[in-house]
């Protein structure tokens, strides 16, 4: 667990439903699975970011353009890739992990190739309040949901 003044920090994987045009990164992904992870991590952290399998660790103000590219498709080894630049990233805008409470709402590609592992043995501490359900049950988990 990080030190006692940890601060909450959401980490919300991207989607595919994106819009057509240029926008900021909060308001690029368009499904309602997205919609619900952003409103559960609005309430919970105190701050989040997106992780985009293109860009890797985005800041909800970023303005992209929208991109097809998912780590579902990728390998284990750029996953892993993957995964080692956005502890970068985090490293990078965060400082010491270890300080952190993470609370992650992306898919297995997106957590499981190091991500997870890289921030605990960094000291940070890890959720995954949706982990293990089903893609119905995770739209019900965020419809429901008041953290």
């Amino acid at each position: 667990m990080g030190g006692s003044g940890a601060r909450r920090i959401g980490l919300v994987g991207c989607v595919k439903e994106k819009s057509a045009t240029p926008r900021p990164a909060a308001d690029l992904y368009t499904s309602t699975l997205f919609r619900g992870r952003v409103r559960y991590v609005r309430r919970s952290c105190d701050r989040w970011f997106i992780l985009s399998a293109l860009h890797g660790l985005v800041d909800p103000d970023a303005v992209l353009e929208p991109y097809d590219v998912t780590l579902n498709d990728a390998s284990r080894q750029e996953r892993r890739e993957w995964n080692r630049r956005v502890l970068a990233q985090l490293r990078d805008r965060l400082g010491d992990l270890g300080e952190y409470e993470f609370e992650i709402h992306a898919g297995a590609s997106y957590r499981d190739f190091g991500l997870t592992d890289g921030l605990t043995s960094a000291g940070a501490s890890v959720s995954v309040p949706a982990a293990g359900l089903g893609f119905g049950h995770q739209l019900a988990f965020y419809a429901d949901s008041h953290p």
